[in-house]
C-alpha cells in the first residue's frame, strides 16, 4: 500500500511536471514568431522573437527562397527555388501541412492586402502565377521573363515584378484586376528587389552593381530620386509607422536608415555578414534581418541601435514575421462592367470590405441581412462595411438588382 501511494505520488508529480513544461513551452511559443528559410539546409527556422530562440526547424522544398506569413495565425508559404513547389506550413503546429505544385523554380512571393491571394514569381517558367490562399489552388498566370521578386501596391490593384530576363531587364507592371501586363519599364541592370512604401507613393528598387536605391513614382512610372548606400544594397523599405526608411546593405553588413523626404542617409547599424532580407518586428522600432553569410538573424532595436543575434541554419535568406490579424487590410471589391469582382468575397471576423465603383455608371449596395447599404456610388466612389461576425452575406446593386454578390465571413 505504501509503495502504491509512493508510485502514485511519483507518477502524479511527473505528470504535473510534464504539464508545467508543456504549459511553459506553449507560453513561450505564444509570442510573435518569425520564419526564416535556410537556403542550403532546405529548412525553415521558426523563431520566438521575444525570447530570441529557435522553436522549431521545419524541412521544406529544396532551395527555400520566398517566404510569406498570412497575418492572424494563417499559414506560411515558402517557395522552393530548386524545386517546383511551395511548402505550406501550419503556423499553429509549425509543420508542413501541404506541398503545392506551381511550376519550375518559384522564387519571390507576395500577398495581396486582403490576404486572399498569393503571387508567385515562377522564374523557371517565365511567368507570375496567382494562388488562392484558402484553397491552395493555382488560379492562373501571366507571362513575365525570369521574374524574381514581386511588390503589391497597398490598394491591391496592381503589382510590380522584377524581371531578370538577360538583355531585357525591367520592372513589369501587372493589373491585378484584369491579370494583364500594363507596362514594361526597361532597366540598364538586373533588378534585385522592389518594395512599396506603406502609403504606396514610392516604389524602392535595388539593382545589381549599383550602390544606391532608386525611388520610382508609381503614378508616373518613372524614377524620381536615388538614395546613396554602401556597396550591394539588397532591399529597401519604408514600413508603416516608421519615421524613416531602411535598407539592407550587404557589402558592409549593415542596415542603413534614410529620410524618405530628403533621400539622405541618416545612420547605419551593423548586423551580420551578407545580410539578405528584413521584416518589421513587433513594433515600429524593431527590425529582423537574416544574415546569409553568418548563418544568423539579427533582432535590431532601431531606436538604440542595439541588436541580438540568433543562430539559425545555413545561408538564411528570406525572413517573414507573424503579425496579428488586425494588420490584414480591407478586402477590395471592384464594381466594373456591371459586375462585382469577385462575386464571392472571403473575409474574416473584424475585417472590412470596400467596394469601389470602377464603372462608367452609378451603382449602389443593398444587403439582404438588413444592414445599411450605400448611397448612390458615382464612378470612383467607394463604400465600406466591417463584418463583426461570421456568416454569409448576400447583396445586390440597388440600381441594377440583377447584379448580385456575396461576402463569406469566417472566424479568425
Amino acid at each position: 500500500m505504501h509503495l502504491y501511494h509512493h508510485r502514485s505520488r511519483a507518477i502524479g508529480a511527473a505528470a504535473l511536471l510534464a504539464a508545467l513544461c508543456g504549459l511553459s513551452s506553449a507560453l513561450q511559443a505564444a509570442g510573435p514568431k518569425a520564419y526564416v528559410g535556410n537556403f542550403k539546409d532546405n529548412t525553415v527556422s521558426v523563431l520566438d522573437i521575444g525570447a530570441g530562440t529557435v522553436l522549431a526547424t521545419v524541412p521544406v522544398s529544396a532551395g527555400p527562397d520566398g517566404t510569406v506569413v498570412v497575418p492572424g495565425g494563417g499559414p506560411v508559404f515558402v517557395s522552393g527555388a530548386s524545386a517546383s513547389t511551395l511548402s505550406v506550413i501550419d503556423s499553429a503546429s509549425d509543420t508542413v501541412a501541404q506541398t503545392v505544385e506551381v511550376g519550375k523554380g518559384p522564387q519571390g512571393l507576395a500577398l495581396t492586402p486582403d490576404g486572399q491571394t498569393l503571387l508567385v514569381a515562377v522564374n523557371g517558367d517565365d511567368r507570375m502565377a496567382w494562388l488562392s490562399v484558402a484553397s491552395r489552388q493555382v488560379l492562373g498566370s501571366v507571362a513575365v521573363g525570369k521574374p524574381h521578386t514581386i511588390a503589391v501596391h497597398p490598394d491591391g490593384t496592381r503589382a510590380y515584378v522584377s524581371s531578370q530576363q538577360p538583355g531585357h531587364f525591367a520592372l513589369v507592371e501587372i493589373d491585378l484586376r484584369t491579370k494583364v501586363v500594363t507596362a514594361t519599364l526597361p532597366l540598364d541592370k538586373a533588378p534585385r528587389d522592389l518594395e512599396f512604401s506603406a502609403d504606396g507613393k514610392a516604389l524602392y528598387v535595388t539593382l545589381a552593381g549599383v550602390a544606391a536605391v532608386q525611388e520610382w513614382d508609381p503614378a508616373q512610372n518613372r524614377m524620381v530620386a536615388q538614395i546613396a548606400t554602401g556597396p550591394s544594397p539588397h532591399l529597401a523599405h519604408h514600413f508603416a509607422g516608421m519615421a524613416f526608411g531602411v535598407v539592407v546593405v550587404q557589402g558592409p553588413g549593415e542596415v542603413q536608415l534614410f529620410d524618405p523626404a530628403s533621400h539622405q542617409a541618416l545612420r547605419s547599424i551593423a548586423v551580420g555578414q551578407q545580410p539578405h532580407w528584413m521584416d518589421r518586428g513587433v513594433d515600429s522600432n524593431q527590425l529582423l534581418v537574416s544574415n546569409e553569410g553568418s548563418n544568423s538573424v539579427s533582432i535590431v532595436d532601431l531606436a538604440s541601435g542595439q541588436s541580438r543575434t540568433v543562430a539559425v541554419g545555413n545561408a538564411p535568406r528570406k525572413i517573414a514575421v507573424q503579425h496579428p490579424a488586425g494588420q490584414v487590410g480591407a478586402v477590395p471589391v471592384a464594381i466594373a462592367d456591371f459586375n462585382f469582382a469577385p462575386v464571392e468575397t472571403l473575409a474574416v471576423v473584424g475585417q472590412t470590405v470596400t467596394w469601389t465603383n470602377r464603372d462608367g455608371a452609378p451603382h449602389g449596395l443593398a444587403f439582404q441581412d438588413g444592414a445599411a447599404g450605400s448611397d448612390l456610388l458615382l464612378p470612383g466612389q467607394s463604400f465600406s462595411r466591417k463584418f463583426d461576425g461570421p456568416g454569409s452575406f448576400d447583396y445586390v446593386c440597388s440600381v441594377h438588382p440583377y447584379m448580385t454578390g456575396k461576402v463569406v465571413v469566417g472566424a479568425r
